[in-house]
């Protein structure tokens, strides 16, 4: 439906004194209606979809860089729009689904050359409640008749959708998964330990637990070393920056064109769009240097985004590491994680709420390191030292990072 129509609806049933889109029932009380709940299987979500950046250079005009890479914002983006569409596939038109998490996007593969695309993807896990996870990847396109071979993967990455009863906004049930085969299985069981894990990272988080012995020591340390100085002397041949100054922000009034199928919210591929873009630019201010992105670690959508606030993003570099790549004259790389909160702000009445929380690991040139000082800087650098330790095991190897570095086709 076109916005004027769905603004011009709204506003008709608002003066009327009814909900938008609600029905008798809902307007009522009455139960939330949850999709039919016959087990379905994964293959019956299963969707591809071709982007001919190869071929169509108009096309690839949306996807491409200044430098001639190809934008991996914009592939997030899509990659959001495919979430949605292989979740409509398996819950049905009679709920509506929303993203409520990205769990992981990772690069498996450098690119080396602009190529058509295959994006494709299926719920892999789903137990009858209102959450499901979708298990997407980007590949180079196969030729036909052909499959995906693993070295061809660019992108692997996992989304929590949600069901929401339409005129409720209350949760609701979506059919669980039917699983048919080892290989099925072996999906569902790799969703329910990220299902388990991101519980168990709830049960850790910050805001209700302390810092555990380890990270206590290792603040201590830290507030040690700096104890009377800006910079440790011992980081003279390394560039330190105290976090305070490696933050970056944004503002901008989100608008119909950017809106989902329900019209009245923000599409949530358009907000990754915006934080991947900050936090990239946070990343090469801090580092003085283009940087590669290695992997989205495990972040939230807490509220909808609505149509017509602003939105502000703020970016922060959150940790550092050391990598064990090096280039092949011996150049050294560092891991960058940079996080990204998001807040909207009614502009009519002022109110402001947080709507997500995104952390971006890339690799930068050169020996870079940054300082906490305030306690809330010291428990950003604590988060995101626990979210880089759950990473590294995932990351691309040495190998892969260096030829992205030198050779990739993606920023």
């Amino acid at each position: 439906m076109p916005y004027i129509e769905a603004l011009t609806k709204s506003r008709e049933e608002k003066g009327a004194g009814l909900t938008t889109g609600a029905s008798d029932k809902a307007r009522t009380g009455g139960p939330v209606q949850a999709s039919n709940m016959t087990p379905k299987r994964m293959k019956d979500s299963y969707y591809r979809s071709i982007l001919p950046l190869g071929k169509d250079p108009w096309l690839l005009d949306e996807y491409v860089n200044a430098t001639g890479q190809i934008r991996l914002g914009s592939l997030l983006m899509d990659l959001d729009a495919l979430a949605g569409v292989v979740s409509y596939r398996h819950a049905g038109d009679d709920v509506a689904l929303v993203t409520a998490a990205v769990d992981r996007i990772t690069i498996e593969n450098p690119l080396k050359e602009i190529c058509d695309l295959e994006l494709s993807g299926q719920v892999t896990y789903s137990t009858g409640r209102s959450s499901m996870e979708v298990s997407l990847q980007v590949a180079k396109a196969p030729a036909e008749g052909e499959v995906v071979k693993a070295e061809d993967i660019l992108i692997t990455c996992a989304f929590t959708m949600v069901a929401l009863d339409p005129k409720t906004k209350k949760p609701a049930s979506v059919a669980p998964l039917l699983v048919e085969t080892a290989e099925e299985r072996r999906l569902f069981e790799k969703g329910e330990h990220n299902y388990n894990a991101k519980k168990d990272l709830r049960q850790r988080s910050l805001k209700t637990q302390t810092p555990n012995d380890e990270e206590s020591d290792l603040i201590h340390a830290m507030w040690t070393k700096r104890a009377g100085r800006e910079i440790p002397p011992e980081l003279s041949g390394v560039s330190a920056t105290n976090m305070k100054d490696t933050r970056l922000s944004a503002a901008q009034i989100m608008q119909p064109y950017d809106r989902n199928r329900h019209n009245f919210m923000i599409f949530g591929g358009y907000l990754l769009k915006q934080t991947f873009e900050l936090a990239y630019c946070c990343a090469a201010s801090f580092s003085r240097s283009r940087p590669t992105f290695l992997c989205l670690e495990p972040s939230t959508f807490d509220n909808p985004v609505p149509v017509g606030c602003v939105s502000y993003l703020n970016a922060v570099v959150s940790y550092t590491q050391d990598s064990p790549s090096t280039s092949s004259t011996g150049q050294k790389f560092t891991r960058v994680q940079v996080r990204v909160d998001t807040t909207a702000r009614n502009i009519d009445h002022g109110t402001s709420n947080p709507t997500g929380t995104f952390n971006y690991t890339f690799l930068v040139e050169g020996q870079h390191e940054v300082w906490p000082q305030t306690y809330d800087e010291f428990m950003i650098w604590v988060e995101a030292r626990r979210n880089v330790e759950n990473m590294n095991a995932s990351l691309p190897s040495p190998e892969n990072v260096a030829i992205a570095y030198k050779e990739g086709a993606t920023e």
